[in-house]
């Protein structure tokens, strides 16, 4: 009786001791996500909260991200670690049932006389004896203290973990399919301007050396002019090579041979009315990395409970019965007697080498990192955040300018030529304006496919790009 109660005592005395190990996470307080956005802030609905279908509105382009999403070697295998850790959730779920094993066996015994002489049958025995058993093994931990609570606590972290490892990679090929579709747009506006100009510029060279021979032009006008020819007509054999690059690039990135991708103009893209920052609230719930960090967090919070739990004592009950004709010390064989047995059992841990204690320092430490890491994850979302969104507004503020330029330009060459025919203007002139023309037209379609890439950028540094 007064065992009994000592036992009592020792387990309450350790369950309000423990309590503090069935408790569930929450955000520590000193996680501070204000003022993340930088001079970014914005009150009004984020881009973020848009499906892709709604930002990508593109037919064609929808097409290849359904492909990517359904074939992406990446996001296949992604899928298989969260069965994978929805595999070992349910064993952690399982884990607070009893534990049943079945272990049957037989024996066969006796000795055996090669000689077959009369005087040793009865000391062999006089034959074989069989035994046989059906024994029943039951063991359950009772989960007094928190241990398999926070162990299935942690699995379920670890498969949300993956989902948002999921979210990630979903994310990431959204935009680097969307980015790479209008890359190939942009590409193929400049191939069409450099072929033009190739063009223009194969009739120069001939005008100069007709000019030459009417001794209105020099050698080195005609150098000049070819040289240039060259270099245009170089720039447009890169260009088909960095067209089929990327298209290779894309054609992988679906999960498909190597072949043409089909696209539309890169003016089709049009900009989401909503391009705002949103709350940093909506950056927390939209982000798959900012999830992830704080998933690290609550994986280290149960982490800590288990260490901490690891002190108290362990409550065990088994129990073993067995269906055998073989009841040993009884001297009885067949027919058979059911033989059973049950144990209760306390496990307290007095000296473990340090390793508990270390294991649970070890615990607290991992808190701090992941909770310096979630901050930092913070930092670095409202960093990506503020650049998209200023790249975004760079781009669009020089679009106007450079579509000046670009008149501007047009306006230089109709002149020079007009020059050329009623005054004697240099030909060189001419050639000049349109060397700079081109430059300007590049540049023009280069800036304008920044604007989609920032804008797909921002969507990405929202947490945009799922369904």
């Amino acid at each position: 009786m007064k065992l009994n109660k000592f036992i009592f005592v020792a387990l309450a005395a350790a369950s309000i001791s423990s309590c503090g190990v069935y408790k569930n996470y929450e955000r520590p307080a000193e996680i501070n996500a204000e003022g993340i956005f930088g001079d970014a802030q914005d009150g009004s609905r984020s881009m973020g909260e848009l499906k892709w279908r709604e930002v990508f509105t593109d037919p064609t382009l929808q097409a290849l991200i359904e492909k990517g999403l359904a074939q992406n070697s990446n996001i296949r295998q992604t899928d298989l670690r969260i069965q994978q850790a929805q595999n070992s959730l349910k064993a952690a779920k399982l884990a607070f049932a009893p534990s049943l094993a079945f272990s049957p066996s037989g024996t066969v015994s006796g000795g055996w006389d090669p000689y077959n002489r009369d005087e040793f049958k009865d000391a062999l025995g006089g034959g074989a004896i069989k035994t046989y058993a059906f024994p029943v093994a039951v063991s359950w931990q009772i989960d007094c203290f928190g241990s398999l609570r926070n162990a299935k606590k942690k699995s379920e972290v670890a498969v949300q973990n993956m989902k948002y490892v999921r979210q990630a990679v979903e994310t990431a090929l959204v935009a680097n399919i969307a980015s790479m579709y209008y890359s190939l747009a942009m590409m193929d506006e400049q191939l069409a301007i450099a072929t033009q100009t190739c063009e223009t510029w194969k009739k120069n060279l001939e005008v100069t050396k007709k000019l030459m021979e009417a001794g209105q032009s020099n050698k080195a006008a005609v150098a000049s002019t070819e040289a240039n020819y060259w270099n245009i007509s170089t720039s447009v054999v890169d260009l088909k090579h960095g067209i089929k690059e990327v298209e290779n690039i894309l054609s992988a990135l679906i999960g498909e041979h190597p072949g043409h991708i089909s696209r539309q103009a890169l003016a089709t893209f049009q900009t989401p009315t909503v391009c705002t920052t949103g709350l940093p609230i909506n950056l927390l719930e939209r982000r798959p990395d900012v999830k992830q960090a704080e998933m690290a967090l609550a994986s280290a919070f149960y982490g800590k409970n288990m260490a901490k739990a690891a002190f108290f004592p362990a409550l065990n009950l088994s129990g073993q019965g067995q269906y055998t004709n073989s009841i040993s010390g009884l001297g009885v064989e067949n027919p058979g007697g059911i033989i059973a047995a049950a144990v209760a059992s306390i496990t307290q841990p007095l000296f473990a080498q340090g390793k508990l204690r270390a294991n649970y320092k070890n615990s607290k430490a991992e808190i701090e990192i992941a909770t310096i890491g979630f901050q930092q994850t913070l930092l670095d979302a409202g960093k990506e955040v503020n650049t998209a969104l200023a790249a975004v507004h760079v781009a669009k503020a020089k679009k106007e300018l450079l579509a000046n330029q670009v008149n501007s330009l047009k306006e230089a060459v109709d002149a020079t030529e007009k020059l050329m025919k009623l005054s004697s203007t240099n030909y060189l002139q001419v050639l000049t304006a349109q060397s700079s023309l081109l430059g300007a037209q590049l540049n023009e379609v280069a800036n304008n496919y920044n604007i989609v890439s920032s804008t797909i950028n921002l969507y990405q540094a929202l947490g945009g790009g799922t369904e």
